[in-house]
């Protein structure tokens, strides 16, 4: 007996969020893959939907259904959880799709997985929560906003605690929402072109070679296929401004310490076209991207080498340090973070955070500058790795950024809105912090330290 279909778009996100609950994969990496661009582009959109809102509002959606079942506390399979996540995200966020189709395809997806005897709860679950689908969630305290945004409540807590309760409900908000998709203009005649290709887009928030795409597939193009336009949010593109525009001395010679995917290597180069880069990585699979990224750029040496182990001393007249942290300013873009991130990991991030800023400092010259960044929004990976590092190395100081941000506003980099907004988002430090929320950016730290002797 022929088992009862269920649509290709459900059947991919059913198989993305099992690799992602597995911790096999990203949810971002697995979206991009064959088995969602086999699909129609109806279906792909579909299956992006319910795999990104599916992973926004997990803590929520499993609250919710544990009141449904008849024993709540109950353990269920991965595969039945999944089905019972999938079938509630569509009920509740998506109103387009009959709840009849919903329901049955949730139950045939946990029957197909192999859990036959399960299905009946999945239908019993689902056809409660079709009949009340309301849930009352306040927003008074950390508590209350995190269950009401989904998001884990100790993460809550700390940010209400660090920027304000306020400050705490943009974050999650814009956590909650599908960031904007901004590209780079690395060729200026490119804007034509997408305009040409019935690519619909605005100017972006900060940068003037940046655009906010409001329509269209820019990834389709002919300038985006060429390299002269790239995909890259706009946060991650103002670190390498920061970094690499109007310093005061001559550059030519860059570190890029971590340096995949490689979209701020080349905005290094594009800027410091007379500089010798070597960027390096420590992932080989990320490497062999990062090296096949920049083919165009002769003066970028990619190096299969971690940042730590560097052997060179007093050789880069600059250095960007980009560090691999928790990326809790990115859940947005990679949701599943507050699902695999704990605590305890923050401390872990930060030693290596150290050891790569330490050889960084190390590898510049006396003069030259380093800008370390991350995508976390905690202050272990930010304020205190710079604090502690500095604390070991009394022969650096901290630039402030205010005087950077008034160098890139005279280079017609940024715009004058964005550069009063960014200078009030300077610390009392002299650091740069993009808070989600305040900016449609992902969340950044920027500093910048130069090396005195």
């Amino acid at each position: 007996m022929a088992m009862p279909a269920i649509s290709p778009a459900r059947k991919a996100a059913f198989q993305i969020l099992m690799a992602v609950e597995r911790g096999h994969s990203h949810s971002d990496d697995l979206l991009r893959g064959k088995a969602v661009n086999s699909l129609t582009a109806a279906d792909r959109n579909l299956c992006t939907a319910i795999v990104l809102g599916v992973l926004r509002w997990q803590i929520q959606l499993d609250h919710q259904m544990q009141i449904l079942l008849k024993r709540p506390n109950a353990k269920l399979d991965r595969e039945v959880l999944i089905a019972l996540r999938m079938g509630a995200f569509q009920l509740l966020h998506l109103d387009r799709i009959p709840a009849r189709a919903i329901i049955d395809e949730s139950v045939e997806l946990a029957k197909q997985a192999g859990h036959r005897f399960a299905s009946g709860m999945v239908n019993a679950v689902l056809r409660k929560l079709a009949a009340a689908p309301f849930f009352n969630f306040s927003e008074n305290t950390a508590a209350e906003l995190a269950m009401a945004q989904a998001h884990p409540a100790w993460m809550v807590e700390r940010w209400a605690g660090f920027f304000s309760l306020v400050a705490a409900r943009a974050i999650c908000l814009h956590g909650q929402s599908q960031p904007d998709l901004t590209v780079r203009l690395a060729d200026p005649n490119a804007e034509a072109e997408l305009t040409a290709a019935s690519i619909v887009f605005k100017p972006a928030e900060l940068l003037s070679a940046a655009r906010t795409v409001v329509a269209g597939d820019p990834a389709a193009t002919a300038a985006f296929l060429e390299g002269r336009v790239r995909i890259q949010d706009e946060g991650s593109q103002l670190v390498a401004e920061l970094a690499s525009t109007a310093l005061a001395q001559k550059v030519e010679t860059i570190l890029d310490a971590c340096a995949a995917p490689g979209g701020k290597t080349l905005i290094l180069a594009e800027r410091n076209p007379q500089a010798r880069i070597v960027a390096c990585e420590a992932s080989e699979p990320r490497h062999a991207q990062l090296s096949k990224r920049v083919t165009a750029y002769p003066q970028i040496e990619c190096r299969l080498a971690d940042a730590t182990n560097l052997t060179e001393d007093s050789v880069f007249d600059l250095a960007l340090a980009d560090v691999p942290c928790s990326g809790t300013g990115t859940l947005g873009r990679n949701p599943e973070i507050r699902h695999r991130l704990r605590l305890e990991d923050l401390a872990r991030h930060a030693e290596r955070q150290r050891a790569i800023l330490t050889a960084a400092l190390r590898a510049v010259r006396p003069g030259g500058r380093v800008v370390y960044s991350t995508c976390s929004l905690e202050p272990e990976e930010n304020e205190q790795v710079v604090a502690e590092v500095l604390a070991a190395n009394p022969a650096a100081r901290t630039v402030p950024l205010a005087s950077r941000i008034d160098e890139l506003l005279a280079a017609s980099i940024v715009t004058p809105d964005a550069a009063e907004r960014l200078k009030s988002s300077i610390t009392t430090e002299g650091y740069l912090r993009l808070v989600p929320g305040t900016f449609r950016t992902d969340g950044f730290f920027i500093a910048m330290i130069q090396r005195t002797a």
